[in-house]
């Protein structure tokens, strides 16, 4: 049996009642959605392309962003209270300290402020609010990790993770609303499918080919093969949010971003994808982990 309406309970069903098909609230916001897409891709191509520091900065601002948002879903309180201080002073210190060098030391700072939130929050948002610190934080140490990789491929490698995802997701987007078919995951995100899925990775690994095309000494398998990986995990941080979302009954993060919603909903597949892709390159080469993700050495 389906829930009732709350907004048709104890009225008959009629013309007057039934309300008329709209577009969906995506396709209403997609200029915006495009506009400001395009202006915060060329402020994180700009800054990344500037150098370590200002890409630093970048993920700094986004990271303390991120935070403030994690505590609206988690704890549904905008308003600032000792657990989002002991969150973003956490945050920020680990990415000062992976911008220095010490990345290690970003990642114990990380694992304590988890701990610290853990003890303050009681109730059953407590391990939530205490994995916002790993969520916000650890992305951000991984694309400071590969940033400040020997150049290029620092700047490359940082380059090659975002275009995996914008890829992902506007291919994924367009090619679900294109072909429609069977949902992806209907009881997490309605609106995604699998068509849109495998239009998504797809669009990835054209990524990893081009991407290969351009650079010296790499393999157009290897970096197809991770860029669709890239790809996939990408999209497995997208669903990951939107079920953290859907279990707090909260649409988006919030609403700084004109047709995207909050920072926290764009950087979802970032968020998963630059862990994975510095957990990778520093397989290869614990030295240097962005040149190893991109020519597996």
């Amino acid at each position: 049996m389906q829930p009732e309406d709350p907004d048709h309970a104890g009225r008959k069903p009629g013309p007057q009642t039934v309300p008329k098909p709209v577009k969906s609230g995506s396709m209403r916001d997609l200029g915006p959605r495009i506009a400001s897409g395009v202006v915060m891709a060329a402020v994180a191509f700009g800054l990344l392309y500037a150098g370590p520091m200002p890409f630093t900065a970048l993920v700094l601002i986004a990271a303390v962003v991120m935070s403030w948002e994690w505590g609206t879903v988690v704890r549904g309180d905008a308003s600032i209270d000792a657990i989002l201080v002991v969150h973003v002073v956490v945050v920020a210190a680990a990415v000062i300290l992976a911008g220095c060098g010490y990345a290690a030391l970003g990642l114990i700072a990380l694992i304590a402020g988890t701990l610290v939130v853990g003890a303050l929050r009681f109730g059953e948002t407590a391990r939530l609010s205490a994995v916002g610190v790993l969520y916000t934080g650890m992305p951000a140490i991984a694309l400071i990790e590969l940033r400040t990789g020997n150049e290029p491929y620092g700047f490359l490698a940082v380059l090659f993770v975002l275009l995996c995802v914008i890829a992902t997701d506007t291919l994924a987007y367009f090619t679900g609303r294109a072909i429609g078919g069977p949902k992806l995951w209907p009881s997490v995100s309605p609106n995604k499918t699998w068509a849109g899925f495998i239009g998504g990775v797809s669009a990835a690994a054209a990524v990893g080919l081009l991407f290969a095309g351009r650079l010296a000494g790499a393999s157009p398998a290897r970096l197809a093969v991770l860029a669709l990986v890239l790809g996939v995990v990408s999209q497995g941080g997208d669903l990951a949010e939107s079920a953290l979302k859907r279990g707090f009954g909260v649409k988006d993060a919030s609403s700084l971003l004109p047709g995207h919603g909050g920072l926290m909903d764009r950087m979802d597949g970032v968020v998963a994808a630059a862990i994975v892709a510095v957990l990778i390159g520093l397989a290869f080469n614990i030295h240097n982990p962005a040149r190893a993700l991109l020519l597996g050495y």
